[in-house]
């Protein structure tokens, strides 16, 4: 069975792939002080309540937008689970996608796992837009490849600003509201975050069809993804394992660079 790993700014996803579908899903907030130790306890405990042994585990991949984090998730792999991981964005590991950018090495390795199954899953001429710490906008290319995007804001984010900005103002979570003139504060925010994002999805994705001169099928990813996706028809779909999916893809792809136990 395959662990796959996807540290994002705030949290961490752990996922168990047996060759055909994924068959177990843990979160725990990224923490770049963590020790290898300490991940395991974790998992471990997880991994019995689920029925898994963790000799059953043969191979590790990893995408990482917390660096720091990547030493001790390295040494859980090696000390408990006898694993060399792919590590996305390593030296000589093979993504299967041409990044073009000024600046390859600054994009994300999610924005890139995501780009790798958007394109095996949907084909070309793709906007995947990733609700994370940030709302991502990666632009897949005609031939697969990663052709630049947009950063904005995480809708979670801009909530929390909102909320430590305004004193008067309580916290909140993120739901469609039942509709979009507020009749109290709570509602009000709710829909200036949800129907602003919205607002935000579409024009972006509206520019960029623009400025392509050609039309782009948008798949949204991400904890948030169904929740924004019932709300705009210009999402075709909702797809929360596209990053876990890209891993799989990947460590597939690099399957005799892991050293897994004989």
């Amino acid at each position: 069975m395959l662990l796959a790993i996807d540290v994002g700014n705030t949290n961490t996803v752990f996922t168990v792939h047996n060759g055909e579908h994924f068959v177990a899903e843990w979160r725990l907030r990224t923490d770049g002080r963590r020790t290898a130790d300490e991940y395991f306890a974790w998992l471990n405990q997880l991994m019995i309540h689920e029925q898994f042994g963790r000799k059953l585990i043969d191979g590790i991949v990893i995408a990482s937008v917390a660096p720091q984090t990547l030493f001790n998730l390295r040494g859980l792999a090696k000390k408990y689970f006898d694993c060399e991981p792919v590590v996305v964005g390593e030296p000589g590991v093979d993504l299967g996608v041409e990044v073009r950018s000024e600046h390859p090495a600054e994009v994300g390795a999610d924005r890139i796992v995501n780009t790798l199954a958007g394109f095996e899953s949907y084909g070309p001429n793709l906007i995947l837009v990733d609700f994370g710490t940030a709302t991502t906008f990666d632009v897949v290319d005609q031939d697969g490849a990663y052709a630049g995007g947009v950063i904005a804001p995480g809708v979670n984010l801009a909530a929390e600003a909102l909320y430590q900005a305004a004193s008067a103002l309580p916290r909140i979570s993120i739901e469609r509201p039942p509709q979009v003139v507020g009749v109290n504060t709570v509602q009000c925010m709710q829909s200036g975050m949800y129907w602003g994002y919205i607002g935000l999805i579409e024009g972006i994705c509206r520019r960029i069809n623009s400025e392509r001169g050609v039309e782009m099928t948008v798949i949204a990813t991400g904890g948030l993804s169904p929740l924004f996706a019932e709300g705009s028809e210009v999402i075709k779909q909702a797809d929360p394992d596209l990053t876990m999916r890209g891993l799989v893809s990947i460590f597939r792809r690099n399957a005799g660079r892991s050293n897994g136990r004989d």
